[in-house]
């Protein structure tokens, strides 16, 4: 909506239509779309510093291009659509949510597939959640780096010559987003110390803040169980590298 007050800014002060796409990085059919519709409500005329409100546009445009409402669309999955917006509404995946249809009702055939698209259908109904949207960090330049690790599957271990499950250590640059990221095949407490001094050679420097993400999921639980023996081994460790 803001860019459309800029397109009728623009128009009003006869800057061509050409134009207006390059300043407004729009393409020539979008903004054709936007000006027949924004003429058609009389809104491209006028004074220049009297714009019209942002619920005036929205309201001309969808009033010249109403949104198409949901097609009607039946699915192999919707005699069980109860059951499975349950098991969604629980947090359940559709793999676990499919499974276990498959095992408790007899009669059941959908494909794997046809959750998942019932599983996409029932989020679209749902809308955003307060815990779906991200808010970005904002920091000063050398202030603050993220860590975590992250399960990556399993891969060849050419010293074992096995294959192995494998974790991805990343830390990321707060304020410039510069990304270290390296392959492991275990979470030793002095693996994950290693892994900093070789982020911290890479960067150059040292940031003033080191952040773990939700570290005692990510380090102790996954490498040793959460024994509080374990986390006092690795809090004194991080202590002393944080010292040194």
């Amino acid at each position: 909506m803001h860019r459309l007050q800029e397109l009728v800014r623009l128009h009003r002060q006869g800057i061509t239509p050409r134009a207006v796409c390059r300043l407004l990085t729009m393409s020539p059919k979008t903004e054709l779309k936007y000006q027949t519709a924004l003429a058609e409500a009389g809104l491209l005329s006028g004074p220049v510093d009297e714009l019209p409100a942002l619920d005036v546009l929205r309201a001309a445009v969808e009033g010249a291009h109403p949104r198409p409402g949901p097609r009607p669309v039946e699915s192999s999955t919707d005699p069980w659509l109860e059951a499975i917006t349950e098991q969604f509404t629980r947090g359940i995946g559709p793999r676990a949510a499919w499974d276990k249809l498959r095992r408790e009702d007899a009669e059941f055939g959908a494909s794997y597939d046809a959750v998942k698209r019932t599983y996409r259908r029932l989020a679209r109904a749902q809308g955003v959640r307060p815990e779906d949207v991200a808010i970005p960090v904002e920091t000063a330049a050398g202030d603050v780096a993220q860590v975590d690790f992250g399960s990556v599957g399993r891969l060849f271990d050419p010293d074992s010559g096995r294959i192995r499950k494998v974790w991805v250590f990343v830390m990321t640059l707060g304020f410039s987003r510069l990304t270290f990221a390296w392959l492991v095949f275990d979470q030793r407490v002095d693996t994950w110390l290693e892994l900093h001094r070789r982020a911290f050679e890479y960067f150059g420097a040292v940031p003033r803040v080191v952040v773990p993400d939700n570290l005692k999921a990510a380090v102790i639980r996954a490498a040793f169980g959460a024994a509080d023996r374990h986390e006092l081994e690795l809090n004194r460790s991080y202590r002393e590298l944080a010292r040194f």
